[in-house]
């Protein structure tokens, strides 16, 4: 097993992996283009950005993706920057203990469309791959021995009657003139089990079954096909799952769609050199972040309207520049403009600019001009190496718009359960339990920094 930060530390590439930059330029040819990897422009870059391949020194590297790779008997996690420490514990309790905050800020997310549903994790003594696979797994099981999705889908068949509509030139040109008059053929709306979800969802649990090392998550998967074997065996694709729609009767489905969307839009999986199961599930971890922090603002801090990658401005008049800041934050008669940033910054009081970079205060400042706002937070992660919630605050006077101010602070937003990581024993299995105290961290940092009196209410 190797474990790789992004852009941290280096492994050797051993002669086990070889073949593996192939695979993962594969990967990165065959993702679903509806995803939102390197802001919209990943239709651009052919070589994969998963992994450095380093080969004068037969090395790799991670890039700015987290998840998990599974090639010829080898597990490669991909784990977040703001976990590691050179004298990092890399564990298995640690790195499951990494996952786990993954599992939890996807939990938030929007754009991802991470389940709500939250469970036990039960006894699952393996990656992160594998819990993803019990949560959908165990559920959708239970689920479908209670209720089985059905709808109405347009149909095609020869019948002795006419049911529907005759498909006149099909039954002359078929039927009549091969003397099967008898026949109809018709087409009609039919309440039937083989429908587009359910194809889906069978597809989705064969797909993890030839995947999966978990011995309960195969009891599962193995279940699933055998309640749904009058379905027909598809291939789907995240598109199509994003495409449904449940009338509010059939709520529940909806938490087994998010989850195949989650494997079919992050994941591939295929036969590759015609016998060996490869699979890759990544995701850029800039956006998890910044999905998260919108998520948990808009669903723990009620006080907050949010608004996500509003691009009603631009830069310019000719509206070739658009503006997506990541939130627009309404506080009772305040608008603040609010941009993640998932980087490191550093608390030491030496660097006046903690870590912050010079880019994010210009594109700070074009976002308070265009919206007309004097209020900008820059919101940051914490790390494992420490936390300090107001790291840094500038004041930008803007001598063409007659010396109005600009004012911009960065935060560090506690976002690590620290016991969890020092592999203190928890009380819940539950990923709500596991994270109630930083849920509760997190959430009166949020409110001390958009609540509090620190920006006077006026505005540009």
């Amino acid at each position: 097993m190797l474990n790789l930060y992004e852009y941290q530390n280096k492994a050797e590439n051993p002669a086990s992996l070889e073949g593996l930059e192939e695979f993962l330029d594969v990967v990165w040819k065959n993702r679903e283009k509806t995803d939102f990897y390197l802001g919209g422009q990943a239709g651009q870059i052919e070589a994969q950005q998963f992994v450095q391949f380093l080969h004068k020194t037969k090395e790799i590297k991670s890039n700015k993706y987290v998840g998990v790779i599974h090639f010829e008997g080898q597990r490669i996690n991909l784990l977040p920057k703001i976990f590691y420490r050179a004298d990092a514990d890399n564990s298995t309790e640690a790195v499951h203990a990494m996952q786990h905050h993954i599992l939890w800020w996807l939990s938030y997310c929007r754009k991802i469309k991470f389940p709500n549903y939250q469970t036990s994790l039960g006894d699952v003594k393996s990656d992160f791959f594998e819990i993803l696979i019990y949560l959908f797994a165990k559920y959708t099981r239970q689920l479908l021995t209670s209720s089985i999705y059905q709808q109405y889908e347009e149909v095609n068949n020869e019948l002795p009657f006419i049911k529907g509509r005759l498909n006149t030139n099909d039954y002359i040109n078929e039927n009549i003139a091969r003397g099967r008059w008898h026949k109809l053929n018709c087409t009609y709306d039919a309440f039937v089990l083989d429908n587009k979800f359910n194809r889906i969802i069978k597809y989705v649990a064969n797909l993890l079954f030839r995947n999966t090392t978990s011995s309960e998550n195969k009891k599962y998967l193995r279940e699933i096909p055998f309640i749904l074997d009058e379905v027909s065996d598809v291939r789907a694709t995240a598109e199509e799952c994003a495409s449904l729609q449940f009338n509010p009767m059939f709520g529940e489905f909806e938490t087994v769609r998010d989850y195949c969307y989650l494997f079919l839009s992050s994941s591939v999986s295929f036969s590759y050199k015609n016998d060996l199961k490869l699979f890759a599930f990544l995701l850029p971890m800039e956006y998890v972040f910044e999905d998260f922090i919108f998520g948990f603002i808009e669903k723990e801090v009620k006080e907050v309207q949010a608004k996500a990658q509003v691009s009603s401005k631009y830069l310019d008049k000719e509206g070739a520049f658009a503006l997506r800041p990541d939130l627009l934050l309404e506080i009772g008669s305040r608008s603040v403009i609010a941009d993640t940033k998932y980087k490191i910054v550093y608390t030491d009081d030496k660097d006046p600019k903690k870590g912050i970079s010079q880019s994010d205060l210009y594109q700070m400042l074009a976002y308070a001009v265009r919206f007309k706002v004097e209020e900008v937070i820059l919101f940051y992660p914490n790390t494992i190496q420490g936390y300090q919630e107001q790291v840094s605050e500038v004041l930008i006077e803007d001598e063409l718009a007659g010396g109005k101010q600009v004012k911009i602070k960065a935060f560090q937003l506690p976002i690590l359960n620290e016991r969890l990581l020092l592999q203190e024993k928890c009380k819940s299995l539950e990923l709500v339990g596991m994270f109630e105290e930083t849920k509760a961290s997190l959430s009166r940092s949020i409110r001390s920094i958009l609540l509090s009196s620190v920006f006077p209410s006026t505005s540009y």
